[in-house]
């Protein structure tokens, strides 16, 4: 049974400073459901050790929205299935074994709301990589295997009525009208993160904010 802690952001730094600091690579996974301040959580963790850390998205591997047109997912985006898995757990593993000096990944940009290819440089020095996403710990066949290469996982919890309200605030920040937000988030997002929730006692912490 993982601890559900309410950790202060500079005891979460710390602690991310010591795995940081382990002499080997470290991969630490943010994961919770969408809205739940995964990207907002790494982007701190990262600028707070940014000689040692870097993030990379779990976002990054969304598949293109042609191919989800072609594939007839286009009003499923962001779904367990609308993801290159293969692509990210490939990475992941490119990552674990530090062979190369740099390795390079891809970014998601909502601007366009599309992905982009070798957007992030990763330098085989860095000691820890920040990876967050949705379904880090989800069970099924094709994502299981993102959890080997894991050395721990974080999950951040929160209120549900506060995180919807910021899904639809992002929505509409991005190009939605008010009632296409609210539909989205009600049919799609809301859909994904009862099954990440589902998850939550697999990660090594549990963060509740508040």
């Amino acid at each position: 049974m993982n601890p559900n802690r309410r950790l202060s952001l500079d005891q979460l730094i710390d602690r991310a400073r010591c795995l940081a600091s382990r002499g080997q690579r470290t991969i630490l996974g943010i994961t919770g459901a969408p809205g739940a301040g995964k990207s907002t959580l790494s982007e701190v963790l990262e600028r707070e050790l940014a000689d040692v850390a870097s993030i990379v998205p779990m976002d990054g591997f969304h598949l293109s929205n042609k191919v989800l047109i072609d594939l007839h997912l286009r009003d499923r985006k962001g779904a367990p299935g609308t993801f290159d898995v293969a692509g990210y757990i490939a990475l992941l593993k490119r990552l674990r074994h530090q062979d190369e000096e740099i390795v390079y990944a891809p970014k998601f940009y909502r601007d366009i709301e599309e992905p982009i290819a070798a957007s992030i440089p990763i330098l085989r020095t860095t000691p820890l990589v920040i990876t967050e996403g949705n379904y880090l710990l989800l069970g099924d066949d094709r994502w299981s295997h993102v959890r080997e290469f894991l050395d721990e996982t974080w999950y951040i919890a929160l209120n549900d009525s506060v995180r919807v309200e910021r899904l639809i605030k992002r929505h509409v920040e991005f190009g939605k009208s008010m009632p296409e937000a609210e539909n989205w988030v009600r049919h799609s997002d809301e859909i994904n993160a009862h099954l990440v929730s589902e998850t939550a006692q697999f990660a090594d912490l549990t963060i509740e904010i508040v």
